[in-house]
């Protein structure tokens, strides 16, 4: 029993770490590809405030992301981290299978 008890903690450990991976990957491809706000200075913003009565017009100009590399690389890891959770669930599934097989053999 304790084969089938490490078998599915590795299973599970390696499910958790895709996920982690997954949600790695998703957060820095978002962070590549979304639009940024650009920062401004406080004096800046205090000025444009005392002339824009308008709340809508103080908001910060959108710069518009760079292409990088680094997004392909994202790409690929978040690819990794769904082969490794997906890995994970089958070594979950066959210690499942394992185990019920020991169950009807015992009984």
């Amino acid at each position: 029993m304790q084969i089938s008890g490490s078998a599915l903690s590795a299973g599970l450990g390696a499910v958790q770490a895709g996920q982690r991976r997954i949600d790695q990957a998703g957060s820095d491809i978002a962070r590549q590809t979304l639009p940024q706000r650009e920062e401004q200075p406080a004096a800046a913003a205090q000025a444009q405030q005392a002339n824009r009565p308008d709340p809508a017009q103080n908001t910060p100009p959108v710069r518009a992301p760079e292409p990088t590399a680094d997004v392909a690389d994202s790409l690929v890891e978040l690819r990794v981290g769904q082969t490794e959770a997906q890995a994970g669930a089958q070594v979950i599934t066959t210690a499942d299978e394992v185990l019920g097989t020991l169950v009807d053999v015992r009984a």
